[in-house]
């Protein structure tokens, strides 16, 4: 048995999803995880867990999904078996940040985490005020690259009120330690919830990095703090 994640774009409307749902069961599959990701102006994105008697047997799913009106799939990909819910290694990556003891520990698991997570070719947290990258994920950008797109990121959001990222780059900021988490990936842009999901666990970052900060008696400023 092997298992997939297939994101499909789907119409918001009742019967979709259990007509994808049928097509999979036709090639023997087993949809056994439902993540949506995003829905608006009469779409839905979402992700499906799929198990599969045989990895060959994804062209035939493939193109009996896409034979229905309004289903487009965005990506699909292998995951482990054991993977019950497409939530779960967020929830690890949250507990492991908890867990870390000093500040270099705790960027270095950030990143770390959120690259195996969300399947991330890069990932980097970020000084914007120094500039400074305090850690990066093999693969990542140059460090002027990734301060000049938290340094533009930033100032959008003050022109705009709201933060705004290319599709392939998630950007997310700690707003105790006022650094920044970036993520990227090619061929499979970031949904809403994907972006929630990360500004939840900077959240949980940032928490721990104010515990670590207190109990070592250091100064706030991260770039002095590692």
């Amino acid at each position: 048995m092997s298992s997939f994640v297939l994101r499909v774009w789907l119409a918001d409307r009742p019967g979709a999803l259990g007509a994808v749902a049928s097509r999979i069961g036709a090639v023997g599959g087993d949809l056994v995880g439902i993540d949506i990701l995003e829905r608006g102006e009469g779409r839905v994105i979402d992700e499906l867990t799929v198990d599969l008697p045989s990895e060959d047997l994804i062209p035939l799913m493939l193109a009996k999904v896409g034979e229905l009106d309004a289903v487009d799939v965005e990506d699909v990909r292998s995951v482990a078996p054991a993977l019950s819910h497409p939530l779960v290694e967020a929830l690890e990556v949250g507990a492991d940040l908890l867990g870390e003891q000093t500040v270099g520990s705790l960027f270095d698991a950030l990143v770390a985490g959120v690259g195996i997570a969300y399947s991330a070719e890069w990932s980097a947290v970020v000084d914007p005020d120094g500039p400074l990258v305090l850690s990066a994920s093999a693969g990542a950008p140059p460090a002027p690259w990734l301060e000049a797109f938290v340094t533009g990121t930033r100032s959008a959001a003050k022109d705009t009120g709201a933060a705004a990222s290319a599709s392939d780059v998630a950007w997310a900021g700690l707003e105790v330690s006022g650094l920044a988490l970036l993520v990227g990936r090619s061929g499979r842009p970031f949904r809403a919830r994907e972006r929630r999901q990360l500004a939840t666990l900077v959240r949980i970052a940032d928490h721990r990095w104010r515990e670590l900060v207190t109990r070592d008696g250091m100064r706030a400023h991260p770039a002095r703090s590692t």
